[in-house]
């Protein structure tokens, strides 16, 4: 075989598995964090009847799943021992393929928390899991049958909140931000917390590179990357000690930080067109979300909202707009290039889950258990409220056309051609 040959074959096969990844759910909020996925055939309205199935789940847990063809990946944690649990699941049957457990030890969790608040992050061989303890953080590598491959211990965790944050997996390296509370008024007797980012081998867990990051109050948001106009790919983390700030993925190097938030850091960045979104806020209020433009030279804020803002949610953009699902049921659409708002709906209940886009509609859980459905536009019409029985803190996952909803203690499978 020629070279030229072997090197198209070397480059179509790249391209295969790059498009096979794609296609998967293999972290929170799925491709890229986004959120986004084409239309299918899921129902905005149903009953228990048109489920594929229900299932219990051991514990409790806010953990949305991560999927790679027919395994689904999820954690969940005995509330009162602090026990973790790891479960493989079959995606066609709900069958529970393997489970591993994990001891832990109890620590002061918020109200609206639980000790498996973490979503997996998935790729062709590994599931990664993370916890933590007020002694140790967790992160661990298995194997899609349930075997260890590699763990590693990162020491204790400074949180007035608990433990929430997901890794993700970029080219050769799994990615974790490790954002603690350093104000030594909050840490109850304890020390600050050592912030840092860390990427990691995924095939063998050997630390690639460490930066060391400002401690504030404790952050949760999950990175994702913004690619440049230049092509050049950024590392993007959200944090109150820094802002929306860039890193090379390379190295960790901090590129630039633009400080948008003045309070506390709970949902993710999201790539909408050439700006970057993140959200900041409190259970109290004061709310916001802020549009970072990092082209140009020096990053700079190219709007905020403010009415209506979420906190815990993350943001959907798509199509040149952008949706905020605020915490207390108001779903905003905004214009993505000037944040104006276009439209807004009082949709009822409280969210800690974020929403999803399919096709044209959006999808959200409820605390109060249900699914709510929501028309992607300017009208914001409610398509759906249906009932799952037990509340929820945690954001559907898609795959195969087949939505995957996690409640407290339960996994449901809804909608798509299952079997065929």
């Amino acid at each position: 075989m020629s070279t030229v040959r072997i090197w198209l074959a070397v480059v179509c096969f790249g391209l295969f598995c790059s498009s096979l990844s794609a296609q998967e759910w293999t972290r929170f909020r799925g491709p890229n964090g986004s959120g986004v996925v084409p239309a299918l055939d899921i129902p905005s309205s149903f009953t228990e009847g048109d489920l594929n199935w229900k299932m219990k789940l051991p514990g409790t847990g806010h953990s949305s799943p991560a999927i790679w063809e027919d395994r689904l990946f999820l954690m969940s944690a005995d509330p009162e021992t602090a026990t973790r649990y790891v479960l493989g699941i079959d995606t066609k049957t709900g069958q529970v393929l393997w489970q591993k457990e994990f001891p832990a030890l109890e620590s002061h969790l918020h109200s609206k928390s639980s000790y498996a608040s973490c979503s997996p992050a998935v790729d062709e061989d590994h599931v990664y899991v993370v916890w933590a303890d007020d002694e140790n953080t967790r992160l661990m590598a298995l194997s899609h049958d349930g075997d260890i491959s590699w763990a590693v211990d990162l020491g204790p965790w400074t949180s007035q909140h608990g433990f929430g944050t997901s890794p993700i997996v970029y080219q050769d390296k799994l990615i974790i931000s490790l954002m603690q509370l350093g104000d030594p008024r909050k840490t109850r007797n304890r020390p600050a917390g050592q912030s840092r980012l860390i990427a990691f081998d995924r095939k063998n867990g050997e630390k690639q590179w460490e930066v060391a990051r400002e401690s504030d109050v404790a952050a949760y948001s999950v990175p994702c990357v913004y690619t440049t106009k230049e092509g050049k790919e950024l590392l993007i983390c959200n944090s109150s000690a820094h802002g929306i700030a860039a890193h090379d993925p390379a190295t960790g190097k901090e590129l630039w930080s633009e400080q948008v938030f003045n309070m506390r850091s709970v949902s993710s960045p999201v790539v909408a067109g050439d700006f970057i979104l993140g959200s900041c806020g409190s259970g109290g209020g004061g709310n916001t979300v802020s549009a970072v433009d990092p082209n140009g030279g020096q990053p700079k804020l190219a709007w905020r909202m403010s009415r209506s803002a979420s906190y815990v949610p993350t943001p959907i953009a798509h199509d040149g707009k952008v949706f905020v699902w605020y915490d207390k049921g108001i779903v905003s659409c905004l214009d993505g290039q000037t944040g104006e708002v276009l439209g807004q709906k009082r949709v009822g209940g409280n969210y800690y889950g974020s929403p999803i886009l399919v096709g044209d509609r959006l999808f959200c859980l409820s605390e109060e258990g249900d699914l709510v459905v929501v028309s992607a536009d300017d009208k914001l019409k409610v398509l759906g409220k249906s009932p799952l029985g037990e509340g929820s803190e945690s954001t559907p996952a898609v795959s195969g056309g087949v939505m995957y909803l996690r409640t407290y203690s339960h996994l449901i499978s809804l909608g798509g051609k299952q079997g065929s």
